[in-house]
């Protein structure tokens, strides 16, 4: 049985579940989306090998038993450590307490002197900037642990001096061009620490909105990868677009709308059960929390068809242990299964209602 966070009284809001509301206004049944028994025992095998795959420093990495998936331990830790606090763990409580305090540990000792995370092996990388960010932020508004604000509002001010004439952000700080997939972790991470009660100028929301939208490729087409380039939309990238949007305060814009009708289209329309769609992983992540917040029958027939449908018929166990093997995406080969996992672990874990960043 999961018990709901007791959240700082300025969050209350914030963390009020979804189950009631899938619209602003409009009333959502309870029970349109649940766990049932078979998804979360799934749910809690996955959480069990995750918690196995921790390494001693408190990261994770793509799989601790191969030495070539060492890459991106700040990002794959995040990842991992949203679908432990997606499943109700802090690092003051819950079952995996102590995976989470001990990954939270890895991440503050990943923040050098200039606000930036350290990320093997690129030294500086903003994609996983915003991604650490983000947990910090949810940490930190779900806590209120004054002994995180410091590094929390260092590495957000990182973020908002990076910000480019264009209004987004590209691998590097300082990039004189930006791109959507870079730019959307930044926007989460900046809202994430707003809402947790960090100062974030509105003004570096608005560019960045401004930027996402300019990389619209038009009524029903998705978002490109950089504003102004051309090109057409992908999954991935448009699941991006969408929630950043959302989480901006814009859910019921057109683009939001057009953008969820593109990406079940590319859903419907894949190579069933298969489901050979680029950046699968990463584009699931956002595709699951986005249409989570739009609710109703998009979410449920999300939930039902990719989530209950695809993700539990392809899940591998061992022993008393699930994940997902990153051969089902092939753009996660070289990365590994904990990433696979982490996401997958989120997506069917979101009706929980834990996490502030995935509530409207």
């Amino acid at each position: 049985m999961r018990l709901p966070l007791i959240l700082p009284a300025g969050m209350l809001l914030l963390g009020a579940s979804l189950s009631a509301v899938a619209q602003e206004g409009a009333p959502m049944e309870e029970d349109t989306v649940k766990v049932d028994a078979t998804t979360e025992a799934v749910v809690t095998g996955a959480l069990k090998y995750l918690a196995d795959q921790q390494m001693p420093d408190g990261s994770w990495i793509g799989d601790k038993d191969d030495p070539t998936h060492d890459k991106y331990p700040v990002a794959i830790t995040a990842y991992v450590m949203m679908a432990f606090m997606a499943n109700g763990n802090l690092p003051n409580g819950g079952p995996y307490a102590k995976q989470v305090r001990n990954g939270l540990q890895f991440l503050l000792d990943s923040v050098q002197s200039d606000g930036m995370f350290r990320e093997k092996p690129l030294g500086q990388y903003m994609y996983s900037h915003g991604l650490a960010t983000m947990v910090l932020a949810e940490i930190y508004g779900e806590t209120q642990d004054p002994s995180l604000r410091p590094k929390l509002e260092h590495v957000v001010l990182l973020i908002v001096d990076s910000q480019n004439p264009e209004g987004g952000w590209r691998y590097q700080p300082g990039s004189r061009d930006a791109d959507i997939s870079v730019t959307v972790p930044q926007v989460v991470a900046l809202l994430a620490a707003k809402r947790a009660g960090i100062a974030v100028p509105q003004s570096t929301i608005d560019r960045a909105v401004a930027y996402i939208k300019r990389c619209s490729a038009g009524p029903a087409q998705g978002f490109v990868y950089q504003a102004g380039k051309g090109g057409g939309g992908d999954f991935a990238r448009t699941a991006a677009a969408i929630y950043a949007l959302q989480i901006s305060g814009l859910y019921d814009d057109p683009l939001v709308q057009e953008g969820s009708k593109y990406v079940m289209h590319l859903l419907k329309s894949s190579d069933q059960p298969d489901w050979h769609i680029d950046w699968l992983t990463y584009g699931t992540y956002y595709a699951g929390v986005a249409h989570y917040l739009i609710g109703g029958d998009v979410w449920k027939n999300y939930y039902l068809t990719f989530g209950q449908g695809y993700l539990l018929s392809h899940v591998s166990r061992e022993g008393e242990m699930d994940h997902w093997a990153s051969t089902l995406d092939s753009n996660a080969k070289g990365i590994g299964n904990n990433w696979c996992t982490a996401v997958f672990t989120t997506v069917l874990s979101l009706p929980y209602g834990y996490l502030p960043l995935y509530q409207r």
